[in-house]
């Protein structure tokens, strides 16, 4: 094994094992280099591999941190946010923005089969994971469904806990676009991030029995919270894909480098 890779191992196994906790700095990279007998290289290197993991972030001028756990779940199956956050072992919870009834754009009444202009209910929430902003939806419903919704169970059910629970309004299949941008300046200031700063968008419709649209969801994941990894099987054509890490991205350092001389992102839709 490279050195490099035998010292993220190590740091790899200490931080699984607790002895560094979220939120800890690490010893600078001489420390580290005096401890494991490598050179600053070798030990940035190892930093390298695990910021790209999602276990580390770089500050700039202050230091290298543990980040927050990463969470993993899949794409096999149709799973809501608390299922994910759940599984990760996080507590999910959300706040409220939007509750309202408007008129569905051309973009919002394609994909749940409507008239443009028609009127359908926007549900906009603040998404946590252990009370830290990670995502923030902008939901449209049909009214016939939208009206359905008790806003304040929303802050700790899922629009599929509560059509299912109490209305027995199974929703069975989804489809999914991932795409990136950067953030809106309203969006930013939700996710206590810099506004323009890059995110992931996960464009969702979710889908009752015999494929009628329930809901169609925008959701923009912190970019410096948030990756997807993917396992492919080139043996195994039958083998579904599926998530194996959501996790960190990027360092404070490199999004300061990708948003630098940004203009402003475009409002949210």
């Amino acid at each position: 094994m490279p050195l490099y890779q035998h010292v993220a191992a190590v740091l790899r196994e200490q931080i699984a094992a607790g002895e560094y906790q979220r939120g800890d700095q690490l010893p600078t990279e001489e420390m580290l280099g005096n401890r494991f007998n490598v050179s600053r290289i070798t030990v940035r290197g190892a930093l390298d591999l695990l910021v790209a993991d999602g276990l580390l972030k770089r500050e700039r001028g202050r230091g290298t941190f543990v980040t927050e756990a990463a969470v993993e779940h899949t794409l096999v199956r149709l799973t809501d946010f608390v299922e994910d956050m759940t599984l990760a072992g996080l507590r999910a919870a959300s706040r409220v923005i939007v509750f309202d009834e408007v008129s569905a754009s051309d973009e919002v009444a394609g994909e749940l089969g409507l008239t443009g202009g028609v009127s359908v209910l926007r549900l906009d929430r603040l998404r946590l994971a252990d009370d830290q902003p990670i995502a923030f939806d902008v939901t449209y419903l049909p009214l016939r469904f939208g009206r359905l919704l008790d806003r304040e169970r929303l802050t700790t059910e899922t629009i599929y806990q509560q059509l299912e629970t109490t209305y027995d309004i199974a929703i069975v299949s989804g489809s999914f676009i991932i795409e990136a941008d950067v953030l809106s300046p309203e969006i930013a200031a939700h996710l206590q991030v810099e506004a323009a700063m890059p995110t992931l968008i996960i464009r969702r419709t979710s889908f009752a029995t015999n494929h009628e649209p329930v809901y169609y969801q925008i959701r923009y994941y912190r970019a410096d919270r948030v990756r997807y990894r993917l396992e492919l099987d080139r043996q195994r054509p039958d083998h579904a894909s599926r998530v194996t890490q959501l996790a960190p991205m990027f360092s404070a350092e490199k999004m300061g480098d990708r948003t630098a001389g940004q203009q402003d992102a475009p409002t949210d839709p």
